[in-house]
């Protein structure tokens, strides 16, 4: 696939990153010539200098035949002239673009053909907040994904000594969980080393377990492989720009929030458009201040300043002083590494959460989700099950005779979305839920529309999956 990407930021480098891996055609356009040039010697890509919003540039760049734009400068304006450019000069088939901007995400005949010519609007920071919001409500995890409309949660959790999982093989789980509960261990992480787990696996403290289950069910699995916390309470967060503001109206109504900000004008402004939240003007590595507010009290610390190291200092602080969890936005991949599961609790890659929602529209096959894990290591894909059983070579058949591909776990199903069901959570209350969970077991046979949860160990063995997945295709 030929792919024009405009912007080299964070956002911009990390999409071209995924997607030159898997032997595309990339060409990343950009006004500094010097960040280009860092990506050049990292990467296996085509760069061009220039204003992404300059017909004259996208020309350059290949867009006559490109089958894909994916506008993700800093300016909401170059973005949306860019993809309009693209479908009324170049004829680009596929056109994606970053914004911000409420008024264009909110309006959608803005973003018809006939106006800007988006096909899908990525807004990052409406990304990161769902993101965040789900952490709170699992505070003993590391990562929480929902997919088939949030019917199936995949829980990204580090076991301990002392939880009943611990040191015993994975084929034992089942004997731990009610009857009516199923799930699936679908990685390991053991030493930044990645495992494929089969059920004599033993789970070891510390391990990153990657844990599957039907949504209603994931609370009772993830007892058995650690501690529970108390649940989230007061929440103090580091920051009022964007995403810090955003996190806030998302958390005020359910949790006591506090905001710290460090520019007075801007911590008036935000405290204008929060109801309940506490807006506080300073420095969020103030000791002082954090003492004041009662940090050893607190129950989840967010640093979501724009400045790594800002968070790192103050998530740090914040922990040092008795925060029970921190949670810091940290760019540079080599920092987030350096200091989760160290002073940080989680550390999150902006950039790599968001690329998530869209990869899903540029993966080959009908990919109806792409989650990005450990950072970009991995990948966790929503496919649907198109064909028959002569067209699709899974359709009709057992998950167990599926060919192997060696780093792929195909994990769970989620079927029948176009009905309802009662599913029971907490054992007491009854929900009406879309879809029907089905854990991937090797006697389980595919039907077509089925959504696929396939969790990629690496991103070497996306393409073979995609393949494997997709009509008339034959699996090499």
């Amino acid at each position: 696939m030929k792919i024009v990407i405009l912007g080299a930021g964070q956002v911009g480098a990390s999409v071209a990153e995924s997607l030159v891996s898997e032997e595309n055609d990339i060409t990343v356009v950009d006004n500094d010539g010097s960040r280009l040039a860092l990506l050049r010697d990292r990467l296996d890509l085509r760069t061009v200098v220039g204003n992404a919003a300059h017909p004259s540039t996208l020309k350059q760049a290949g867009l006559d035949d490109a089958d894909l734009i994916i506008a993700v400068t800093q300016s909401d304006q170059t973005n949306l002239v860019a993809c309009k450019l693209a479908h009324a000069l170049f004829n680009v088939p596929t056109r994606i673009a970053r914004l911000r901007g409420a008024d264009f995400l909110e309006n959608d005949a803005l973003l018809s053909p006939e106006n800007f010519a988006v096909d899908y609007a990525l807004c990052p920071e409406e990304v990161i907040t769902e993101y965040i919001t789900r952490l709170i409500e699992f505070p003993e995890a590391l990562q929480v994904l929902g997919f088939g409309e949030d019917r199936v949660a995949l829980v990204a959790v580090r076991a301990y000594a002392g939880g009943l999982l611990v040191g015993k093989p994975i084929k034992d789980m089942p004997d731990h969980l009610p009857k009516h509960v199923d799930a699936r261990i679908a990685a390991i992480f053991r030493r930044d080393r990645a495992i494929t787990p089969t059920g004599e696996t033993v789970i070891e403290d510390g391990d990153e377990v990657f844990v599957l289950s039907a949504d209603e069910h994931i609370r009772t699995v993830m007892r058995e492989l650690r501690r529970m916390l108390r649940p989230v309470q007061r929440v103090m967060i580091a920051g009022g720009g964007n995403i810090g503001l955003r996190v806030a109206q998302a958390l005020e109504d359910k949790y006591s929030v506090k905001v710290i900000e460090a520019i007075r004008p801007r911590a008036e402004l935000i405290a204008g458009q929060l109801r309940s939240a506490l807006v506080l003007g300073g420095d969020a590595t103030d000791e002082d201040l954090l003492e004041k507010e009662g940090i050893e009290d607190l129950d989840l610390f967010l640093a979501l300043t724009n400045d790594d190291e800002d968070n790192i200092m103050a998530a740090s602080l914040a922990k040092r002083m008795g925060a029970k969890r921190v949670v810091a936005l940290i760019n540079r991949r080599a920092y987030a590494e350096l200091v989760q599961g160290g002073p940080i609790d989680i550390a999150i890659s902006p950039a790599q959460v968001s690329i998530g929602s869209l990869l899903a529209h540029v993966r080959r096959g009908d990919v109806a989700q792409v989650h990005s894990l450990r950072r970009g290591a991995a990948e966790a894909l929503e496919i649907v099950v198109h064909g028959d059983e002569k067209s699709s070579r899974v359709v009709g058949r057992r998950i167990g005779d599926l060919p192997v591909i060696q780093g792929a776990i195909l994990a769970a199903i989620v079927r029948d979305l176009d009905k309802y069901e009662d599913v029971l959570y907490d054992g007491e209350h009854l929900r009406r839920r879309r879809g029907h969970v089905v854990i991937a077991h090797k006697d389980v046979v595919i039907r077509p529309d089925d959504h696929a949860i396939v969790f990629c160990l690496n991103k070497r063995v996306v393409k073979k999956v995609e393949k494997l997945f997709s009509v008339g295709f034959h699996f090499l």
